[in-house]
């Protein structure tokens, strides 16, 4: 039995535990004060919505792809221009006369003689050329409807990165929540395990515990600060993550809400809708639709074309560089081309271009397999986090009486001050896991939203002005000429 004042020391260690037990129990929720700056998971979404550059570059990758449209329609455009010349001609003429013949006297006679001159003209004009294709095999055409396509998958496209940025968002904001409360966790182990460490140096020098005892609890200790230290390095790089996701550096973190209300409630549903509305689908639907009107566009080749050509000229000292010479030429010709063979190129074109079809039907069909097996692997994890936090729930509650068990056998001399460490460090490991759990659950909830193709900003209602791809499109749908981009760059 310990003495009285060893029996103190006792009591006191315990009523220090108790009181550190309280304070991990808060741990989770007191990492996010209330704060009128506080930061939500929304609202550090929505930073990410405007500023993450992933998503801004696909945007812009949009935009470019929205000028395919109006290049295709070039095809069917008149196309007109102006050509013009100026130089100096010098030259040096020589005419000679031939022999003259009198056929009436019967007599030959001849003169001969040269007209010579030299003289420098100024050969200058301008010509105007004006085209105009009439048909051309439907290629133009189909070329716009497979730009359109082409702009279409790059929406999707677009919407994959939103989600993907929305999800890493979500997961980079929960992870820093975990690792400041596990942080505050085992920064709480530390001083629980010093202030036992010392009871026992204390016991040890009235000879109630051996040097293994000693040993066994600073042991504890130099584990208790390297996984201390250990939880600071990994928070420092989740804040990292986090900056570089959202674009700030993470502040007053509020603790984040699961999605489980958007899903659909049961997994058929879910793989139903995913196979009809996720990005990934429905890009490679379009690509789908891209590669049929490219096979259009391919047997376009060998198809007539008709086209009319109007020129019209205007030239000044052209005729042998004669000074005061004019020319003046008017044209307008149709122009009728019937391809018969090209060498084979055009043929092998059109079987190039089926076969890149049919690539692009199966990568549609590997789309709809990559998001199914998603969809299963995401409600998996979500129920599994779901569980966790009950079987977590219960291990906390557990470990809780198990302490206080161990205490008060420890008061009464039946448990050692190393039985008592171990406890507090099974209810320690409990509670991490627990924060994991609620950490996962949060993220498995937004996998979830996102394998059905759901996650955006309008479904999770963030307080963003929603991006429109469409109104870049029409803006330069029609344009037929202007070199600034209609943001005035």
């Amino acid at each position: 039995m310990a003495t009285d004042g060893f029996g103190l020391g006792r009591r006191r260690t315990a009523r220090f535990l108790s009181c550190a037990s309280a304070a991990l129990a808060l741990a989770f929720l007191t990492v996010s004060p209330g704060r009128a700056s506080a930061e939500t998971l929304l609202s550090a979404l929505a930073r990410a919505y405007y500023g993450n550059p992933d998503l801004n570059q696909s945007r812009a990758n949009v935009r470019v792809r929205d000028e395919d449209a109006p290049k295709a329609k070039s095809g069917l455009r008149p196309k007109a221009s102006i050509t013009a010349q100026y130089g100096a001609q010098y030259a040096a003429v020589r005419i000679p006369f031939g022999v003259l013949s009198n056929q009436q006297s019967g007599a030959q006679s001849g003169a001969s003689g040269d007209i010579q001159g030299t003289y420098t003209g100024y050969p200058r004009g301008a010509t105007l050329n004006v085209s105009q294709t009439l048909f051309d095999g439907f290629r133009t055409e189909n070329s716009v409807r497979q730009a359109e396509s082409g702009v279409f998958a790059a929406r999707s496209t677009m919407r994959l990165t939103e989600q993907a940025t929305l999800q890493n968002g979500a997961t980079a904001y929960m992870n820093v929540l975990r690792d400041t409360a596990v942080v505050s966790l085992r920064k709480n182990n530390v001083s629980v395990l010093e202030e036992q460490l010392k009871q026992t140096r204390d016991r040890f020098q009235v000879g109630e515990v051996t040097r293994t005892d000693v040993a066994q609890a600073e042991a504890s200790v130099a584990l208790a600060r390297s996984e201390f230290y250990a939880a600071q390095a990994q928070l420092k790089n989740s804040m990292a993550n986090y900056r570089q996701i959202i674009g700030s550096e993470p502040k007053h973190l509020q603790p984040g809400r699961s999605l489980e209300p958007l899903l659909p409630k049961s997994l058929e549903e879910a793989i139903a809708i995913a196979l009809v509305e996720h990005p990934g689908v429905t890009a490679a639907l379009h690509q789908v639709d891209a590669a049929e009107l490219a096979v259009k566009v391919a047997e376009g080749a060998l198809m007539p074309s008709l086209s009319v050509n109007t020129q019209v000229s205007n030239q000044f000292d052209s005729f042998l560089g004669l000074p005061g010479s004019r020319q003046f030429t008017a044209s307008a010709i149709g122009q009728l081309n019937v391809p018969l063979y090209q060498g084979g190129a055009e043929y092998a074109s059109v079987r190039q271009a089926k076969e890149q079809l049919g690539q692009a039907r199966l990568n549609a069909d590997v789309q709809r397999d990559s998001v199914r097996a998603s969809v299963v692997s995401s409600y998996g994890l979500l129920e599994t986090a779901k569980a966790s936090i009950i079987s977590g729930q219960a291990a906390v509650k557990a470990a809780e009486t198990a302490l206080a068990g161990v205490r008060e056998e420890a008061n009464v001399g039946q448990r050692t001050t190393l039985d008592v460490l171990n406890a507090q460090q099974a209810l320690l490991n409990a509670r991490v896991n627990l924060v994991t759990s609620q950490r996962d659950r949060v993220v498995a909830s937004y996998a979830a939203l996102g394998s059905i193709g759901r996650l955006s900003a309008q479904e999770i209602n963030l307080a963003v002005v929603v991006y429109d791809p469409s109104v870049h499109l029409y803006q330069v749908h029609e344009q037929w000429l202007g070199l600034d981009t209609p943001d005035g760059r």
